[in-house]
């Protein structure tokens, strides 16, 4: 999530439940035995459609960190806007491997991946950008896009950028500010967890070496959560300039594996 110069950027040019009722009652003499009782269907249609819909009704957010033309509008994404705690800027260029694949291009890619699963699960979600060419938006309307929506949750997807010798992930959760935010600080820790404990599991990659506890941090400077009206958290996905993770994120079976695990850590907040 470390900005490059834009500089450096633009020269590299994102149950059943049977029921049946029987029926009582032998045959009365010289006359045939009652047919046999009917029984209805094993799986209601109603509860086949809950189990193959955990989501249905639920609308998610997600928000793919950057833009693949930050780079080249630097004065845009320089200006700053205020967080509430403190004024930022707009947003940032992202960081990259040293194979020159994107943050910004890489969490498009797991946004896409991550909404199709969700969307086969029922529920509704929208994107923060919709492509990886454009500039933008500014931390403060990726942050209303979410409040807009009434959003039930939103994850805001990165990658750091981090020293090659650290490793693993982490998942930022908010704190209170007298601002939007407090009312959902809690709900955006239990989504956290549920996210980081999917994320482990589906993933396999360690909690952080060199931020947070257990994978867990909690930031008060940060746009995205200090504006939200609705449970949201941010995850760094990896390291992209540790070369093992490099691999990992530049692989798109290892992305669709980061995907399915983010699908789960929101369908486990929903449901457990």
């Amino acid at each position: 999530m470390r900005p490059l110069p834009a500089s450096v950027l633009a020269a590299c040019g994102l149950i059943a439940s049977a029921c049946g009722a029987a029926a009582s009652g032998g045959s009365a003499a010289g006359q045939a035995d009652a047919p046999a009782p009917v029984t209805a269907a094993p799986a209601p249609a109603a509860a086949a459609a809950a189990v193959a819909n955990p989501l249905d009704g639920k609308v998610i957010v997600l928000d793919p960190g950057h833009n693949g033309g930050n780079y080249r509008n630097p004065a845009a994404v320089n200006r700053k806007v205020n967080v509430l705690t403190q004024w930022k800027a707009c947003d940032t260029t992202g960081t990259q491997t040293n194979g020159g694949y994107t943050e910004a291009a890489f969490t498009w890619d797991i946004a896409n991946r991550t909404a199709k699963i969700l969307k086969s699960r029922g529920a509704k979600v929208k994107l923060t950008r919709s492509d990886n060419n454009s500039v933008g938006p500014c931390i403060t309307e990726r942050a209303a896009i979410g409040n807009q929506a009434k959003a039930n949750a939103v994850i805001s997807i990165h990658a750091d950028g981090s020293a090659p010798g650290n490793r693993g992930f982490h998942v930022i959760m908010p704190k209170k500010i007298n601002g939007p935010v407090d009312p959902v600080v809690a709900d955006s820790r239990r989504l956290g967890v549920d996210i980081r404990d999917a994320y482990r599991k589906g993933t396999g990659l360690p909690y952080s070496t060199y931020i947070g506890s257990k994978a867990l941090d909690f930031r008060n400077d940060l746009g995205g959560l200090n504006l939200s009206a609705v449970p949201k958290v941010f995850i760094e996905t990896g390291n992209m300039k540790n070369p093992a993770e490099a691999a990992k994120l530049s692989d798109p079976k290892f992305r669709e594996r980061i995907a399915l695990a983010l699908a789960n850590g929101l369908q486990r907040y929903f449901t457990s």
